[in-house]
This record gives C-alpha cells, sequence and structure tokens, in this order.
C-alpha cells in the first residue's frame, strides 16, 4: 500500500511537469528554462501554487496574478498520471515489470496529448524512450531483452509496412512510437496494436457515420492516441491477453 502511495504521488508530481512537456517540446521551447509562468502575465509560478493538482483546486482553476483562466487539462493530466502510476505498482510484482510500465506510461501520455494537438509525436519522446526502455530492460531483466527487441522490431516494422502501404493514413511518428512500445512490452505490444487497430477503425467508422464517406474519408483523425490507449491497457492487461492466446490458440 505505501508503494501504491508513493507511486501516486509521484506519478502526480511527474504529471505536472508531463503538462510542461505537452506545451513546451512541439513548440521548441526549454523543458527547463524559464521556470514555470502564467502565459498570459508572464508571472512566475510559486511553489505553493504549483502543488498538483491541490493548487489548481485552491485556485479555481485561475492565475493568481491575473486571474486568467487555467485550463483543467492540467490537474487531469496530473490526476491521471498518478492513478496510472498507482494501477501499474499494483498490477506488477517485479521492478522490471514496474519501472518499465510507469516508464512507458510516461511516455506515451504526453506523446498522445502532443499529437491530438498538433498531430506530431516528437522524435524526442520516442528516441528518449528507446533508450530508457533498453537501459531499464538490460538493467533489471536482462533475460527478456532479446525478447523485447523482437517485439519492437516487429511492432515498428508492421506499423511501416501499413505506412508505406496507405502513406497519407499513418506518420512515421506513428512507426516510431510503435518500435518503442515494443521495446517496453515485449510480446504484449501485440494486443497493444489491436486495441489500437480496432479503436481507431470503430472511430473512423463512427466519423463516416455522422459526415458521410466523402467528408469522412477527409477527417484526419491522429494515431498515436489509439497507440498510447492500447500500451496503457496492454501494461495492465497485455501479459494476461497473451498468456489465454498462447494457451488456448496455440495448443
Amino acid at each position: 500500500m505505501e508503494a501504491a502511495t508513493f507511486a501516486g504521488v509521484l506519478g502526480a508530481v511527474f504529471g505536472s511537469f508531463l503538462n510542461v512537456v505537452v506545451y513546451r517540446l512541439p513548440r521548441h521551447e526549454s523543458l527547463i528554462t524559464p521556470a514555470s509562468h502564467c502565459p498570459r502575465c508572464g508571472t512566475p509560478v510559486k511553489p505553493y501554487d504549483n502543488i498538483p493538482i491541490l493548487s489548481w483546486l485552491l485556485l479555481r482553476g485561475h492565475c493568481r496574478s491575473c486571474g486568467c483562466a487555467i485550463s483543467p487539462r492540467y490537474p487531469l493530466v496530473e490526476a491521471l498520471t498518478g492513478a496510472l502510476c498507482v494501477g501499474a505498482v499494483l498490477a506488477h510484482h517485479s521492478a522490471a515489470g514496474i519501472a518499465l510500465s510507469v516508464a512507458l506510461i510516461l511516455l506515451v501520455v504526453p506523446a498522445a496529448l502532443i499529437d491530438l494537438e498538433h498531430r506530431i509525436i516528437p522524435n524526442r519522446i520516442t528516441a528518449l524512450g528507446a533508450v530508457l526502455a533498453l537501459v531499464l530492460g538490460l538493467a533489471l531483466d536482462p533475460g527478456g531483452e532479446l525478447g523485447r527487441l523482437i517485439a519492437g522490431a516487429c511492432a515498428g516494422g508492421f506499423l511501416l509496412a501499413a505506412a508505406l502501404a496507405y502513406p497519407g493514413g499513418m506518420g512515421m511518428g506513428d512507426v516510431k512510437l510503435a518500435g518503442m512500445m515494443g521495446l517496453f512490452l515485449g510480446a504484449a505490444v501485440a494486443p497493444a496494436l489491436l486495441i489500437a487497430l480496432l479503436a481507431g477503425v470503430t472511430l473512423g467508422a463512427v466519423v463516416i457515420a455522422r459526415k458521410g464517406a466523402r467528408e469522412g474519408r477527409k477527417t484526419a483523425v491522429p494515431f498515436g492516441p489509439f497507440l498510447a490507449l492500447g500500451a496503457l491497457l496492454a501494461v495492465f492487461v497485455g501479459p494476461q491477453i497473451v498468456h489465454v492466446y498462447v494457451n488456448h490458440f496455440l495448443h
């Protein structure tokens, strides 16, 4: 229970930093300087006004200096990240499983939000993720590293083939994100990709049903958030899905 509580607090703190990443990274701004500040009046945020979730609630979603509204996305990202980190600690029992899962969560959350807003998945996220996955995997579970490398290559290769076959439907950012996910999830990346594809197809069908076939096909829908959804679900139930499939369909 103490580990889960610590993970929740730490996850919320990291969630606060992820909000900075989501805002600054696509704008090519430094993630370190200047310190957090109000985007309208430029006043630096005091430490006591930068407590995850709590500060937003106490300030009623407004800047203390100028009264500018602060998007509810900020506390929501902090709360979501904290909750996901708690779930990762409760779902896994090994140091490797927890570390790889938490790291993946902290990478796919900003990737999904940036892709939703800017239609890009920054290379700095996927490159950092690939390196981090290798470091954590080799340090905590070297025996499983070969399987994760194969999974990363297969996941990235699968989406690369799809991107080459349908150039307008998927970008190289999606390919890199899928490959990165494989380095963290191993075999569980397979259900992650399946979930992402099913979710994407379902939303596409809804869009076409509402707008009509001609207009619906012209509607650009980023695939990164679907990959992130698949990754998050795979963190919690991916190994179980693989186990059921292997034991019931391959025997």
